[in-house]
């Protein structure tokens, strides 16, 4: 059964353990001091803000379908412009053994666009909840796909892939990466048994093709508490952890998030 749960809407300045790198690319993050106490938002949609040595700044998580060139974040106080470099990203082609996974037949249109739909309210949410953006890896395995590489399914050109796959053996643990509440579980028609994770003010993470879910929605979390484990559950060549970050309703790079030694 699919359930979400919508936390609060309301803009704080939270203080985080250490700050994502500065870049500004396609898929990237950007890092921008504003004004003490100010909110941001890029794009219409509310930004994290953080504190860090006695500054204030916006974390703003930039679209892969961002154009390069000059952009705006707009603060309680005025504009804030920078630049969004351009970014070339790989090309991978997959076979999907079960052709309806790549182009499903349209009587399961209903229920894709409901769980995007599910989905979709929990990536647009903004919660007022303390952030801790100093991430772990949720599972120990090997890349097996990068961030935004452009997929070519059974022939067909499909969406570039908008997070992390970690190949693992069916079964491994999948551990949070830090703190958060559990904002939605479901079993997906692409993504199979899945737990998305709200960790606070629009920084939102995803776990998809879990071959069991061991929390529930509303459950707080530590960072290495168990969500699941790996599995082959959705679209799938095998069994993996497919793992998504987002910004401001915006997939960005997971490996920006995380500490140094785990590049």
């Amino acid at each position: 059964m699919k359930r979400f749960f919508l936390l609060g809407v309301m803009l704080c300045i939270s203080q985080v353990k250490a700050l994502p790198s500065h870049n500004p690319v396609p898929g990237g993050i950007a890092v921008l001091e504003i004004p003490a106490n100010s909110s941001a938002r890029f794009e219409g949609d509310p930004v994290l803000t953080a504190s860090d040595s006695g500054k204030h700044y916006a974390i703003v998580g930039i679209s892969l379908s961002q154009k390069p060139g000059l952009a705006t974040l707009a603060t309680d106080s005025g504009q804030v412009k920078f630049t969004i470099v351009s970014k070339n990203y790989l090309t991978e082609s997959l076979t999907i053994p079960d052709q309806s996974k790549v182009t499903p037949p349209s009587r399961d249109y209903p229920r894709i666009k409901a769980e995007r739909a599910e989905m979709n309210r929990v990536f647009t949410s903004f919660s007022q909840d303390r952030v801790d953006s100093t991430f772990e890896l949720p599972v120990t395995g090997r890349t097996s796909s990068s961030f935004g590489k452009r997929r070519i399914l059974n022939g067909l050109p499909k969406n570039p892939h908008s997070g992390m796959d970690i190949a693992a053996a069916e079964g491994t643990p999948v551990k949070a990466p830090a703190p958060a509440r559990v904002a939605a579980t479901g079993n997906y028609f692409f993504n199979g048994n899945t737990v998305l994770l709200d960790h606070g003010q629009g920084l939102i993470t995803l776990y998809c093709h879990l071959s069991r879910i061991d929390v529930k929605i509303g459950d707080k979390v530590e960072r290495e508490d168990v969500l699941g484990a790996v599995g082959q559950t959705g679209r799938v060549t095998g069994p993996h952890l497919h793992w998504s970050v987002s910004l401001n309703n915006n997939r960005v790079d997971p490996a920006l998030l995380l500490t140094s030694d785990q590049d």
